[in-house]
C-alpha cells in the first residue's frame, strides 16, 4: 500500500486511520487497509469500521494505545497489498410504480429522459457497498450512472417510508426506517436489509455488490408484508 496516513485519536478506544487525500484511488486504499488489518491484527484491536475516506479502528485501552496502533497500523500500511477480496452479489428487488417513485417523473424531465429510460439506467448501474452511516442499515451504494447523478433536493421531505430507494450524486441507497431525505425517490423495495438477528444485523458488507431487479407492484404488494415501517 505505501500510502500516507493521518491519525486522529477519537476516544480513549478508537483512532480515526485517514487516507491522505493525494493519495488517490482512496476507496480502495481504506479497504485495503482494512483488509490488512484483518489478516493481521494488531494486538488489541477489537473492529474496524470502513468509511468513504477513512477507517475507525477500535481497541481495548487495557490492551494497547493510540500510539502503539499508530505504529502497528503504519507497518501494515507498507506492505505490499494483497488483492481485494470480491465483495458478495445481492440481488435488491424494485418496484417503480408512480405511486412509490414520487420523484421519478422529475429526475426524468431533469435529465431529458423518459421515467423508462431513468429506470433502465438505474438498472444497469454497477452498485457497490462504501459505508454504512446515518442511520442504521442504511448502505451507501456507489455506482449511479453518470447520466442520473442530480444534487440533492434543497430541503428534506419528512415520513419517507422504508424501503424507498434513493439516489443523490454517484450514490444510491434503500431506507431501513420511515426517515426524512432530501435524496430523489425513485422506487421502493421489500428487500430486508436491517434485519433482526443481532449477529447478522445488515444484509450487505462493506465492499458487496448490488443487482437491482424490478418487479411489479403486485410483487412488491406480496413481498412487502411485515416490512420494517
Amino acid at each position: 500500500m505505501g500510502q500516507e496516513l493521518i491519525f486522529y485519536p477519537v476516544a480513549d478506544h478508537a483512532l480515526l486511520v485517514q487516507i491522505d487525500p493525494e493519495a488517490g484511488d482512496i476507496q480502495n486504499r481504506v479497504w485495503q487497509l482494512d483488509q490488512a488489518i484483518a489478516a493481521n491484527s494488531p494486538l488489541g484491536v477489537r473492529e474496524t469500521v470502513p468509511a468513504l475516506v477513512n477507517l475507525l479502528v477500535e481497541f481495548d485501552p487495557l490492551i494497547t494505545d493510540h500510539k502503539e496502533l499508530e505504529t502497528a497500523i503504519s507497518e501494515l500500511a507498507k506492505a505490499d497489498a494483497s488483492p481485494l477480496e470480491e465483495g458478495r452479489l445481492h440481488e435488491v428487488l424494485v418496484c417503480y410504480d408512480a405511486e412509490l417513485a414520487p420523484d421519478l417523473e422529475a429526475v426524468a424531465q431533469a435529465t431529458g429522459m423518459s421515467c423508462d429510460a431513468v429506470i433502465n439506467m438505474h438498472l444497469s448501474g454497477e452498485y457497490q457497498v462504501g459505508m454504512y452511516g446515518f442511520a442504521p442499515g442504511y448502505a451507501y451504494l456507489s455506482g449511479v450512472p453518470e447520466p442520473l447523478q442530480l444534487p440533492r433536493k434543497p430541503a428534506a421531505v419528512r415520513d419517507i417510508a422504508a424501503g424507498s430507494v434513493l439516489i443523490a450524486g454517484p450514490q444510491c441507497l434503500v431506507t431501513t426506517l420511515t426517515m426524512p431525505t432530501g435524496w430523489s425517490i425513485i422506487g421502493r423495495s421489500p428487500t430486508e436489509i436491517l434485519r433482526n438477528d443481532p449477529n447478522d444485523a445488515f444484509l450487505f458488507d462493506v465492499r458487496d455488490r448490488v443487482q437491482f431487479k424490478r418487479i411489479d407492484r403486485a410483487t412488491f404488494e406480496k413481498q412487502n408484508i411485515g416490512a420494517v415501517s
